[in-house]
C-alpha cells in the first residue's frame, strides 16, 4: 500500500539536543532516563518517530547492553527510532578516514540492533574553528572535497560501497545526505556517485535545504529536485527564506518553516511521488524552538502536502524504496 498523510512515517531530528550535559557528561554515558526524557519530549510534540542524529546519542559507540537500554528507553516511552543519521564522519577525510569508516560500520551494526530501517551518511567534516565561530555556520566557507580528483572520488565510490554491502546484509537502506561543497553538493555529482556505487539498497537523502542556504549563487531547487528524487531513499526537509541582490553579489539566508521558504515542497512532493518516492522523511530546523518548528513542519505535510488517499499514480524509483529484506551484498550486486 502506498503511503498517505495519515500514515506515512516522518521522524523529528534530534538536532536541538547536545551531545554533553551540562556537567560535561557525554550523553552515550548518561543515565537511561535521560534518553527517555528527550524521547517523551519528542514524543509530547507530536512526533512518532525520531531520527537518532548522531551530535546527540552515537549508536554507533554503545556496548550492546547499552544499546539494549537505548531501545527500551524508546520503546517504554512509545517512540519510533528508524534512522540514524551520522554526520560529519566523511570516509574520505583525509586524515581521520580509518576511524570515520570504522564508526560507520559500527553505526550499521548498531541501526540493526535497534530495528532501523535507514542509515544516512555524507561526506560533509568536522566544522572549522572560524564556523563555530558564526551565529549561522553555513556563511562562512567549510571543506571542500577535491573537484577532478579521481583518486578521491573512487576511494568515495569504493568505501560508500562497503557500507553499502554492510547494510545490504544487515537488510538496511543506506541513504546519502546532500551537502555543499562535497561530492553529495550537486545535484549531477550526487546521482553520479550513487550511479557509480550500483547497489540497489544505496540511494540519495536529499537534503536540498542544505545547498539553498548557501550566501552564494545555487542550483535552481526544482533542478535539483528533478534530478536528485528519481533516487532519494529518505529525504531531510528543511527551509530557508532567501534573498539574492545578484548585480550588488549581495546573498542572505536564514531558517523558516517549510512553508514559509523559498523551496514549494508541494510542488517538491508532487515529483517524488512521480518518480516514486516512499522514504521516511525527517523534518528538521536550526535555531530558537526547533522541536516546536518541526513539529510544525509535520503538520504542514499531513494537512496540505502529502497525499490524502492511497489511489495516486505512482512513479517507479530508481533504487530501492522502504524495509527490505535482509539480501546478500552479493545478491544486491547482481540486482
Amino acid at each position: 500500500m502506498a503511503y498517505t498523510a495519515e500514515n506515512w512515517p516522518i521522524t523529528a531530528a534530534l538536532l536541538q539536543f547536545p551531545g554533553t550535559s551540562a556537567a560535561g557528561v557525554h550523553i552515550n554515558d548518561a543515565e537511561a532516563s535521560v534518553w527517555g526524557d528527550v524521547f517523551q519530549e519528542v514524543k509530547d510534540a507530536g512526533f512518532a518517530n525520531a531520527d537518532l542524529t548522531d551530535s546527540w546519542v552515537r549508536p554507533g559507540d554503545l556496548s550492546e547492553s547499552r544499546l539494549e537500554e537505548f531501545k527500551a528507553a524508546a520503546n517504554h516511552v512509545g517512540i519510533g527510532i528508524p534512522v540514524i543519521s551520522a554526520i560529519r564522519r566523511s570516509v574520505i577525510d583525509e586524515a581521520n578516514w580509518e576511524d570515520n569508516l570504522a564508526y560507520s560500520h559500527r553505526t550499521i551494526d548498531a541501526a540493526a540492533a535497534l530495528g532501523c530501517e535507514v542509515v544516512s551518511f555524507g561526506l560533509h567534516q568536522a566544522l572549522t574553528a572560524e564556523q563555530q565561530k558564526q551565529l549561522w555556520f553555513w556563511t562562512v566557507q567549510g571543506h571542500t572535497d577535491p573537484v577532478g580528483d579521481t583518486e578521491t572520488w573512487n576511494k568515495a565510490v569504493t568505501r560508500l560501497r562497503e557500507l553499502g554491502q554492510h547494510a545490504a546484509d544487515a537488510g538496511l537502506l543506506l541513504s546519502l545526505e546532500m551537502y555543499e561543497d562535497t561530492y553529495l553538493g550537486t545535484a549531477d555529482s550526487s546521482v553520479q556517485l550513487v550511479q557509480d556505487i550500483d547497489l540497489a539498497n544505496v540511494g540519495l537523502n536529499p537534503d536540498i535545504g542544505n545547498l539553498i542556504r548557501l550566501h552564494r549563487p545555487i542550483e535552481d531547487w526544482r533542478e535539483v529536485v528533478a534530478k536528485t528524487l528519481p533516487y532519494a531513499n529518505y529525504w531531510h526537509v528543511k527551509n530557508y527564506i532567501r534573498d539574492e541582490n545578484v548585480a550588488r553579489g549581495n546573498y542572505t539566508a536564514m531558517p523558516a518553516p517549510m512553508e514559509s521558504g523559498l523551496i514549494s515542497y508541494r510542488e517538491a512532493f508532487k515529483v517524488a511521488l512521480s518518480v516514486g518516492y516512499q522514504g521516511i522523511i525527517c523534518t528538521e530546523h536550526y535555531g530558537g524552538d526547533g522541536l516546536s518548528v518541526t513539529a510544525s513542519n509535520q503538520d504542514y505535510l499531513r494537512s496540505k502536502v502529502l497525499p490524502k488517499t492511497a489511489d495516486y499514480v505512482l512513479g517507479t524509483s530508481q533504487v530501492a524504496q522502504g524495509r527490505q529484506l535482509p539480501l546478500t551484498s552479493a545478491a544486491l550486486l547482481n540486482a
